[in-house]
């Protein structure tokens, strides 16, 4: 049997990144590694920063601020380590 980690290793996507994924679709973080793992291998890299960034408007909505400063940690790492979109969009 594959593990979580096994998973996430092989997702191309942080803990963190999947657990946004997973806040924002209701879907558990297998569920969300999956889909996660998708929308990175077919050009998805723009929707993923936009469920991050939804994340981080529905915290700041709940004045749990704490939570979305960890969510612009988030959406910075992912911005940096996936760089195919703005290089694609550039093109």
């Amino acid at each position: 049997m594959i593990t979580y980690e096994e998973c996430l290793e092989l997702s191309d996507l942080t803990a963190d990144e999947v657990d946004a994924i997973a806040e924002h679709e209701h879907v558990t973080s297998m569920i969300a590694i999956a889909l996660g793992h998708y929308m990175i291998t077919h050009d998805g890299e723009q929707k993923i920063k936009s469920i991050i960034m939804d994340d981080i408007d529905k915290a700041e909505r709940e004045k749990n601020y704490q939570h979305a400063e960890m969510l612009r940690k988030v959406l910075k790492h992912f911005i940096a380590t996936h760089p195919e979109h703005h290089a694609k969009k550039a093109a």
